[in-house]
């Protein structure tokens, strides 16, 4: 009898907790899709004196995207071959995603083998794999291979230009407009334009995305073999970045000139865990652009160095969560914080908070944010981490509350 009278006592009890205000099951006031911004792009206002001849130029570091130098870089400029080096990162992301593999064949329209300017001749319905049509691309800036390329994914070349575009403007390259894939047009007024800043940042998405591409923007020379009606021959490829040969760290990537564009280039290094990529559009010679492109790597190695926080020491507490299968959540901290130094920045001046949410409710998600750890330097924001709910929690129901409580009271009992 004391046992059925104690039962009948919990129902009450738990009734009254559940009608208190702090006991509510309506909307969570813990929004899932709260953004935390870590690493945003940044700009450095001391501009340094690199003379830069060249019509239009930029300097980025690749990890954080922080822009060391510029001259014009919104512009908008005849990209020649540069194009491709969206059709290469399109190229990359197939192959990631498992719509296409090295060992595919492509082969070869009409079309494309029209094509004139940079080229590897292939001829109508030869057929080369994707990795020898990478390979020529990136190396020997094959036209005809580009165009290929653009019809074996999309299926026309029209399709494939009409996802450069979608590309671009997901990437935020607010001055583009792609008209082909390989660049082979001197004609602004028809609409196909691209700036210094927007190639950077196609540049960055491929190299630290898609790493792989050294394998092909890093050679100097290689061959590849021609297979027609007429039999086999061998073509030699050799790359047209010269940095290839002379840079220190060098990672690629891409030329381009026309008549009208004059000389372009986008070439990436890495040292020390800086991936630096320089822009040159317009220079007026072709030597310009290499030596006017190294200058800006060189000033970017020689004043930054990259901090890295992986936070494996930091201690998070667990958090209280309201009208839970469970009273806390286990936190984990989300990524790697990365902050470029410059001109003398010291670490020691970076300092870091942990924030947690005020009220995180239930259901709780794996991967949820949760709270933040917050960097500053010198008292300036600059970045932050998720930190993250590491894993599931169901929100409670009233059984859940009324076995909890019994629970308690019979072993208190």
């Amino acid at each position: 009898m004391k046992r059925v009278v104690a039962y009948f006592c919990c129902i009450i009890l738990c009734m009254q907790i559940i009608s208190q205000k702090n006991i509510v099951f309506g909307n969570s006031a813990f929004h899932t899709n709260r953004s935390l911004i870590s690493n945003e792009t940044e700009e450095k206002t001391s501009e340094p004196d690199l003379q830069i001849t060249s019509q239009s130029a930029v300097l980025i570091e690749g990890s954080t995207g922080t822009i060391l130098y510029e001259k014009n870089k919104d512009e908008r400029r005849f990209p020649a071959s540069i194009t491709k080096i969206m059709t290469l990162l399109l190229i990359f992301e197939a192959l990631e995603d498992g719509k296409i593999s090295l060992e595919d064949e492509v082969t070869v329209s009409e079309h494309a083998a029209s094509m004139g300017g940079s080229q590897v001749y292939v001829e109508p319905n030869e057929k080369l794999t994707v990795d020898t049509m990478i390979k020529c691309i990136t190396i020997s800036s094959a036209n005809d291979c580009a165009v290929a390329m653009a019809e074996f994914l999309a299926g026309s070349e029209t399709e494939f230009v009409t996802r450069m575009n979608a590309k671009a403007k997901e990437l935020g390259m607010n001055n583009t407009n792609f008209m082909n894939c390989c660049g082979l047009d001197d004609e602004i007024t028809k609409g196909h334009y691209s700036s210094a800043y927007d190639i950077a940042l196609m540049s960055r998405e491929l190299i630290t995305k898609h790493s792989e591409i050294t394998k092909y923007s890093t050679v100097w020379m290689d061959t590849f073999t021609h297979t027609t009606k007429k039999g086999e021959s061998e073509f030699g490829l050799t790359n047209t970045n010269k940095l290839v040969r002379t840079y220190n760290g060098i990672t690629g990537l891409k030329t381009g000139s026309t008549s009208k564009a004059k000389y372009c280039l986008s070439a990436t290094a890495n040292r020390n865990g800086m991936d630096m990529i320089a822009v040159v559009m317009a220079a007026p010679e072709s030597k310009t652009r290499f030596s006017e492109a190294a200058r800006m790597l060189d000033y970017g190695f020689a004043n930054c160095t990259m901090y890295q926080d992986d936070n494996k020491d930091t201690v998070l507490e667990q958090i209280a969560v309201k009208r839970g299968l469970k009273d806390f959540i286990v936190p984990k901290i989300a990524s790697t914080f990365t902050y470029l130094l410059m001109n003398g920045e010291s670490s020691e001046n970076i300092q870091k908070e942990i924030i947690y949410e005020a009220d995180v409710e239930a259901p709780v998600m794996e991967g949820d944010v949760i709270g933040e750890i917050k960097y500053t330097y010198g008292g300036k924001d600059i970045g932050s981490v998720p930190i993250v709910s590491s894993e599931n929690i169901g929100k409670a129901k009233f059984k859940n509350y009324l076995e909890k409580i019994v629970k308690k009271f019979f072993i208190a009992d």
